[in-house]
């Protein structure tokens, strides 16, 4: 197993088996009660019944014992898989999924990503915490069980790289940040607004990739996701996020979704170690939500080049028509 790099692309990736863990020999290994599940590597509420663990990958990705090595192959470079690689259990039931769940057990799923990404992040080795959800048939989930994954990794992904980089050079140009940009332009106009709650905003992005694309956003500038900011609601979040996945849920059962928060600016080196003197000022966590539309579409035969039949003005009216509590 190891990490090599592309050179053209400056993209990582990950070659070789993975190494598994124990698993349940029956049953759904999410489930609570099996005897093999891997201790918790937190536990949610901290008082009363547990409502989200977070435990270690049974196929982990990356591994967090150990240095990784980096060594020149000719003109290449690779590595060795060192990072984390994390399950968040978001619910004792199995059948609860994150839009059918109470705003309050979205906020304690929220939590959790944010206590995840602090204490990962404390880890110098680690350059970025990603934290997703792959839900249903289509997206490549594992589990039925509704749970998120977290990975902490030596490199930046390379589509953080390109927000990292427009980012920048936006703010030198016009001392402001590109997302609120976005946000203010798209309240403006208002065609493509999808749903708000508090200071948070649900939108379909101009340029679309897939159809029903979907960014969830805050008001209030702020670079970290894991360090909210003075006067923050996060059930007010949570509420919002609960009302745009019953949405989706009606045009798609399958979908993809990231949280895009700051890289670890702990020890910072390589490629990025002249960024993070505007890093708090130029980026702006968000998330990102991408249903699975249709099984076939040429935006995966062409990467990086996306054909969507849809207008995002189109599908934010459609949006809005639905019923966020069916």
């Amino acid at each position: 197993m190891e990490l090599r790099k592309d050179p053209i692309t400056r993209s990582w990736v990950r070659v070789g088996h993975r190494e598994d863990l124990p698993m349940p020999a029956q049953g759904c290994p999410l489930c609570p009660g099996q005897a093999q599940t891997p201790k918790p590597l937190l536990e949610l509420p901290a008082a009363g019944p547990v409502q989200v663990r977070v435990i270690p990958h049974f196929h982990p990705l990356y591994r967090i014992e150990g240095e990784p090595g980096r060594m020149p192959d000719g003109i290449y470079d690779r590595m060795r898989p060192v990072g984390a690689h994390e399950i968040i259990v978001e619910s004792p039931d199995h059948y609860l999924t994150l839009a059918r769940m109470s705003d309050e057990q979205i906020e304690r799923v929220l939590e959790a990503y944010a206590q995840r990404i602090v204490d990962l992040k404390r880890d110098s080795r680690f350059k970025y915490v990603t934290v997703f959800e792959n839900r249903g048939a289509l997206s490549g989930g594992e589990w039925e069980h509704p749970y998120s994954q977290v990975t902490a990794t030596m490199f930046v992904p390379r589509r953080v790289l390109y927000e990292l980089r427009s980012a920048m050079a936006w703010f030198e140009e016009k001392e402001r940040c590109v997302f609120c940009d976005i946000l203010r332009q798209e309240e403006k106009q208002g065609k493509r607004i999808v749903d708000s709650q508090g200071d948070y905003v649900a939108f379909c992005p101009y340029a679309s990739r897939v159809p029903f694309e979907i960014w969830v956003m805050s008001r209030k500038h702020s670079h970290l996701f894991e360090q909210a900011k003075p006067g923050s609601n996060m059930r007010h979040l949570a509420a919002l996020l609960g009302r745009v996945l019953r949405r989706l849920t009606q045009v798609s059962g399958s979908y993809h979704m990231v949280l895009h928060t700051a890289p670890n600016t702990i020890h910072p080196k390589g490629e990025l170690a002249s960024y993070w003197g505007t890093l708090a000022e130029d980026f702006h966590w968000h998330i990102e939500i991408l249903p699975i539309v249709e099984q076939r579409s040429k935006s995966y035969s062409i990467k990086e080049v996306y054909f969507n039949a849809l207008l995002p003005e189109q599908a934010a009216e459609r949006l809005r028509q639905l019923d966020p509590n069916a």
